[in-house]
């Protein structure tokens, strides 16, 4: 799989396009925004847009999701707890004193459970509330997973937002990503990467020893 992150915006919100090697079809996790420096990577590749795909509706991960889904005619999905969110970006983002973009509404929604697939390559969704009540994290089945403001390195996501809980999101990351294979990597929506293994022992958050 063709895994390509790059930090856009303001608040330096990490996007992920990943790419099937045989078919070039490609899904973009949070573009939250320089949709022209996404676009540009995915024509660096020679990759086709299939789907768009938000971790959560905060402005930072989905402020570049109309722009692009404007250049690519690709579908755009959410969980459908956060779905109304994406109609409340500009406003979201004034918040910070930032400028944004009102996100088309879903194509699709999707939940625990449901599977997204382009080209060879298959995601599964993993419900992981707490951050915002519709956060979902994207794993490959093998060694990579893609969790948004859900877990970070060293940290996890902030729980002071409206709709957000502490304990919950505790409990999605221990129920949910903890049971995942050590080496599998973790790929965050803000900073760097890390492991489930790394965070599982030592996250002074939610490690667990």
């Amino acid at each position: 799989m063709i895994i390509k992150g790059l930090a856009v915006g303001p608040v330096m919100a990490n996007c992920y396009i990943l790419g099937c090697e045989d078919t070039k079809e490609a899904v973009v996790i949070d573009p939250g925004d320089e949709t022209d420096r996404i676009l540009l990577m995915l024509a660096e590749s020679n990759l086709t847009v299939k789907y768009i795909l938000n971790t959560h509706g905060h402005f930072d991960h989905v402020g570049g999701n109309k722009k692009l889904k404007d250049a690519t005619g690709a579908e755009l999905m959410i969980h459908p707890l956060d779905a109304e969110m994406l109609g409340m970006t500009a406003e979201n983002a004034s918040a910070w004193g930032l400028n944004g973009e009102n996100s088309f509404p879903p194509d699709k929604t999707i939940e625990e459970g449901d599977k997204v697939s382009f080209g060879n390559i298959t995601l599964q969704i993993i419900h992981t509330p707490g951050h915002s009540p519709g956060g979902i994290c994207m794993y490959d089945g093998g060694d990579s997973v893609f969790v948004g403001d859900t877990l970070f390195q060293g940290s996890i996501g902030r729980t002071d937002f409206p709709g957000s809980d502490h304990e919950t999101l505790i409990s999605s990351i221990r129920n949910k990503l903890f049971i995942l294979d050590a080496d599998v990597k973790v790929y965050p929506g803000h900073m760097g990467n890390t492991t489930i293994g790394q965070e599982k022992r030592f996250n002074p958050f939610c490690g667990v020893g």
